[in-house]
């Protein structure tokens, strides 16, 4: 595959934008997706029908946008959204994947859902209530998750009368919390979702704010999906042998790239067993190729025939990341179930399965002030603390700041298979004020 190939897939890759929505009850995120949807011309007219046919309904005179997101019937009952939702369009700058998640408290898990893919997160607020407790959680979310671009979205200015005052002193509050936390870009918005102010159009009513709608931000920001410049990662999914006539000894490590470039003649570690080799050959859509690199889904050949199984990582000699039984890691937990010293879970981390015992949870996130309450005991629905796991076989964990793909993981009730908690390997927060500052920099509670 020449350069000039693979060049033109990467600047494809940087039209796509994959963005979530988040924000406390009531403060019209799906309201400002359909608006989103709706102004841009992304929706098809049987479904605009089919809104305005439910509005009318339900008593409104103008179609409910918001139902355009809310597609469960129990959603459409309680006027919430409870489930992600998963929503495609385009323009004619850029592609969007676009996941609108819940705002009650009880679902903030399928925030921490929707936001671990995503490259920015819009953070919306209701201009008459201002930042709250479910905000600084959503924004504590994003910062762990490591979302790079954070609008906050100043939502229902035109219950406001669209002051300005009232957006600064928002804007000001929630720009201080969020760089406190690391994040390392926040874009302020005034908008009025139902009436369409600053979504996709130019608000009449504040002249006083010169910055971008919301979709003009979306198109614009930068956005890199380059990963061919990080630490060499291949989590081995499928192990392939054939054992045919036509291919008697071809043996294969089937997988995706989770990041960096593999090359022909590259010495590489497998892991956890550390035994080495060199890629012979590498195979994609069935043909050779000489080099590849994520999110490439291909099949590497080594020289030598290693004990290589589902849930091993190939990587680089030089560059190989370390190996352990001991996982110090920031959660998010999602159960409702309680998360406590002692407990016996899976750990999923990309292809391999480990069992595992909680160890210790040294502290609890305080959401308010952002201190640590040490020594919880345990994690309850949506808590966000440190944990330590002690696992029964090696991993070999980047940490979360290096990688998201790598650095993740997820812990599992062993009975039935719900996932407890979301896990980010190392660090916490990342540092506030200088972004090369060491691992161990940022919040560490």
């Amino acid at each position: 595959m020449t350069t000039s190939t693979q060049s033109a897939e990467l600047l494809s890759a940087t039209t796509l934008l994959r963005f979530a929505t988040a924000g406390s009850v009531d403060d019209g995120k799906s309201t400002l997706v359909g608006r989103l949807l709706h102004d841009s011309k992304s929706v098809l007219t049987d479904q605009l029908e089919a809104v305005e046919h439910a509005s009318r309904n339900r008593g409104q005179e103008t179609p409910d946008l918001a139902l355009l997101t809310d597609g469960l019937r129990a959603e459409r009952e309680q006027g919430i959204t409870i489930d992600v939702a998963y929503r495609y369009f385009a323009t004619a700058r850029r592609r969007f994947i676009l996941a609108d998640t819940p705002g009650h408290v009880q679902y903030t898990r399928n925030m921490v859902t929707g936001a671990s893919t995503a490259e920015l997160a819009v953070v919306l607020v209701d201009a008459r209530n201002g930042v709250v407790e479910q905000t600084r959680r959503h924004a504590a979310v994003a910062a762990l998750l490591r979302v790079p671009h954070v609008v906050l979205a100043v939502n229902k200015m035109d219950l406001v009368e669209y002051a300005e005052p009232v957006f600064a002193a928002i804007a000001e509050e929630f720009t201080a919390y969020a760089a406190s936390l690391g994040v390392p870009e926040i874009t302020a918005i005034p908008i009025s979702a139902l009436a369409g102010d600053n979504v996709v159009e130019p608000s009449a009513h504040m002249d006083w704010y010169g910055g971008p709608t919301v979709l003009e931000h979306l198109e614009t920001v930068p956005v890199s999906h380059d990963l061919t410049g990080c630490h060499a990662r291949f989590p081995v999914q499928y192990v392939i042998r054939p054992q045919t006539a036509e291919h008697p000894d071809y043996r294969g490590y089937a997988g995706q790239i989770a990041a960096g470039v593999f090359r022909v003649g590259e010495p590489v570690t497998v892991l956890p067993s550390g035994r080495t080799s060199t890629i012979a050959g590498i195979d994609l859509l069935g043909d050779a190729v000489d080099i590849a690199w994520a999110p490439q889904s291909v099949t590497l050949r080594l020289t030598d025939d290693l004990d290589v199984s589902r849930g091993d990582l190939i990587a680089p000699a030089g560059d190989a990341p370390a190996v352990t039984q001991d996982v110090e890691a920031t959660v998010c937990h999602v159960a409702d179930e309680p998360l406590t010293v002692g407990r016996r879970v899976l750990l999923k981390h990309t292809t391999r399965t480990v069992k595992a015992i909680v160890k210790d949870i040294p502290s609890r996130l305080t959401l308010d002030d952002l201190s640590q309450h040490p020594a919880p005991g345990q994690l309850v629905a949506n808590d966000i603390g440190r944990v330590v796991v002690r696992t029964a076989e090696p991993l070999a964990l980047d940490a979360y700041a290096d990688s998201r793909r790598t650095g993740s993981f997820l812990l599992i009730d062993p009975a039935d298979g719900t996932t407890l908690s979301a896990g980010m390997a190392g660090a916490s927060f990342a540092a506030a004020e200088e972004p090369a500052a060491d691992d161990d920099a940022g919040w560490d509670f």
